[in-house]
């Protein structure tokens, strides 16, 4: 390495690591900077957010899921090691070891500026048969292939979802559509906890309509297996469920596991802390971004860890441009999510009424049945909104919405208004578009604005 050439390593190939790399490039030629990038899968710069509908059938091609291989990135003058496992950090020393996977072989490499991008796990509860063939996390498209292959290679259609939560219901979903008869099981009383229940209800009739069986409030003790070792049964507390496959949608954690051994500092989440440039708290020349690290909630203003890809890449964009000599910042997130099973559409942003209770706010609430087009348009579809509030101010706080066709992307309005810190009565006068094919004269989300911002009103009094 010429001197005055730096390096940058950067631990993960996928949307936080790859997206930090190629921006650092963009910014930096290979003169200035040389990058060398660690991914211990087979896959690069894939999404895993398809990986459910590329099991259920909707993505035909697992190659139509990656939007760089490892190839293209190598054009790109990124070192890429694939199936290469980095294993140890020397903070003090600027260097990580590494251990390639297929070869055994391990060395170190020194760097002047890491990128930590490990992501997350999947929630692997540890009970008796837990690693029984056909047991399976979901989270990588090694995941996803190996799946794939079970089911291939099963000839029953029993399939039993542990968990739900988005992967458990989609998942769910995936199952459905692979023509199995699915059981999803679920320590709550409701599916979806990112609901507040009585809109998870909502999520559960749908799934009960599908065919899909809802065994809630539910405690898996151990998972059986037949004679030849591979899983027969999921059983709970209560009953024995039988399984063909099983697929584990517990939810994930941040993998910090090195990050943790190397002394770096991480929050109650589990997940890495950074500022708002993505660096690693305490280390001028250390950056995380992704599935592993916390991030600042811009509504409570706490931090909270979630594992999604829109926001890997932006903390992939924001290290980037930052490790290659520019400034950029990610000031955190609203929570927003949105996800389906089958026709019905899930979506929330901001707090959940525990959210909001244990960040010490008084609220109000407003629940409202609306429609996704005008009524007497063809095509219309019912939506349940429902609106939290501050009760003082009436400041918006947070916003969930259950319902068929054009029911899940209208949380983005929502999305902005937290983000602009609107009262819900600043909401009411929004202007949006309006025509009978795409929603009625009043958005069901104005009307819960509306009735939102009554409900303030009459409790102040």
């Amino acid at each position: 390495m010429s001197p005055s050439r730096e390096r940058l390593v950067v631990i993960g190939g996928d949307a936080a690591g790859m997206s930090s790399a190629s921006q650092a490039r963009r910014m930096r030629g290979p003169d200035e900077l040389e990058i060398v990038a660690f991914e211990r899968g087979h896959f690069s710069s894939y999404s895993a957010c398809g990986i459910p509908y590329w099991v259920g059938g909707d993505v035909s091609e697992r190659e139509e899921l990656i939007a760089r291989s490892p190839e293209e990135h190598r054009k790109r003058a990124i070192d890429l090691r694939m199936r290469t496992e980095v294993t140890e950090l020397d903070v003090e020393g600027g260097r990580a070891r590494w251990r390639e996977l297929d070869t055994g072989a391990e060395d170190w490499t020194s760097y002047d500026k890491l990128v930590i991008a490990t992501g997350a796990r999947p929630i692997r509860p540890e009970l008796p048969g837990i690693d029984a063939p056909g047991v399976h996390g979901v989270q990588t498209l090694d995941d996803g292939q190996a799946l794939l292959d079970t089911l291939a290679g099963t000839r029953g259609r029993r399939a039993v979802v542990v968990g739900a939560g988005y992967i458990g219901v989609e998942m769910a979903e995936a199952l459905i559509n692979r023509g199995y008869e699915v059981t999803v099981v679920n320590r709550g009383a409701e599916p979806m906890s990112t609901l507040d229940p009585d809109m998870g209800c909502l999520v559960h009739e749908a799934m009960t309509g599908l065919g899909i069986t809802m065994v809630d409030d539910a405690e898996v003790t151990k998972i059986l297996t037949d004679d030849d070792g591979r899983v027969r049964a999921v059983a709970t507390t209560a009953a024995e469920h039988p399984a063909d496959v099983v697929v584990l949608g517990i939810g994930v954690r941040p993998e910090t596991t090195l990050a943790r051994a190397a002394g770096l500092p991480v929050g109650s989440h589990g997940g890495l802390l950074t500022d708002l440039a993505m660096r690693v708290r305490g280390h001028e020349n250390i950056w995380s971004g992704g599935d592993c690290v916390e991030v600042l909630d811009l509504v409570s203003g706490r931090e909270r860890h979630i594992a999604l890809g829109t926001h890997a890449n932006k903390h992939g964009q924001v290290i980037g441009t930052n490790v290659g000599g520019g400034y950029a910042t990610f000031p955190g997130v609203v929570g927003t999510a949105v996800s389906k099973v089958c026709d019905l559409e899930i979506a929330r942003t901001g707090l959940r009424e525990k959210d909001a209770r244990r960040a010490g706010l008084q609220f109000v609430t407003a629940t409202i049945r609306s429609s996704s087009r005008a009524r007497y348009y063809p095509g219309a579809a019912d939506m349940t909104v429902k609106m939290l509030a501050e009760r003082r101010t009436g400041k918006l706080l947070g916003v969930q919405i259950v319902g068929r066709e054009g029911a899940a992307k209208r949380v983005d309005i929502a999305a902005v208004a937290l983000t602009a810190g609107m009262t819900v009565e600043q909401m009411t006068a929004l202007d949006l578009g309006y025509a009978p094919p795409f929603s009625p004269v009043w958005d069901p989300v104005l009307v819960a604005a509306r009735k939102a911002t009554a409900a303030v009103r009459a409790a102040q009094g």
